[in-house]
Order: C-alpha cells, then structure tokens, then sequence
C-alpha cells in the first residue's frame, strides 16, 4: 500500500512538472510582440552572437522587462530592464523570448 502510495505522488509530481512546462512554453513570445507598459520576464535567446550582447546591457534570463516606447514606425522599441532604459532594434527584440506577466 505504501508502495502505491509513493508511486501514485511520484506520478502527480511528474504531471505537475510536465504541466508547469507546458505553461512556460505556451506563454513565451517574443520580446518584440509586447506592447507599450507590457511587462515580461526575459527567458532565453534565439540568436547566440546577440546574446551575450544583451546579457552585458543587463537582458538576462529572469530579469523583468517592460516596454517603455515603440518608434513611430514601429522600430526602434524602448525597454526599462536592469534599471534602465534601453533601445533595441526590432530584429534585436525578436531574438529575446519572454513570458509574459
């Protein structure tokens, strides 16, 4: 019975886990899609050279960011991150993936 008993939380565990990830995958975006006063928590990156450009400007991972200002033609965005504003490039954003608050 105890056996059983460790197994079945073992298994509730498992699907706790599967679905937590499911949600996290579900709820990423990119940072280029959020609009203005939108917040996010930085997640990862799709481009490996910007990376660790970004990582120096203060964009890492689990680091909230919001966007401050969109150009008037849509590019270039504003972000507030790591206690200050920085600008991006539209392309730029897009390799930054967020979840969203």
């Amino acid at each position: 019975v105890i056996v059983c008993k460790v197994q079945n939380i073992l298994h509730l565990v498992k699907c706790y886990e599967a679905n937590k990830l499911n949600f996290v995958i579900m709820n990423t975006q990119k940072l280029s899609d959020l609009k203005i006063n939108e917040r996010a928590i930085i997640d990862s990156f799709t481009n490996d050279e910007l990376y660790i450009k970004l990582m120096e400007l203060g964009c890492v991972p689990g680091e909230t960011v919001e966007i401050e200002h969109i150009g008037i033609k849509g590019d270039p965005i504003s972000i507030y991150v790591a206690g200050y504003n920085l600008s991006l490039r539209l392309d730029e954003a897009a390799t930054i993936k967020v979840i969203k608050h």
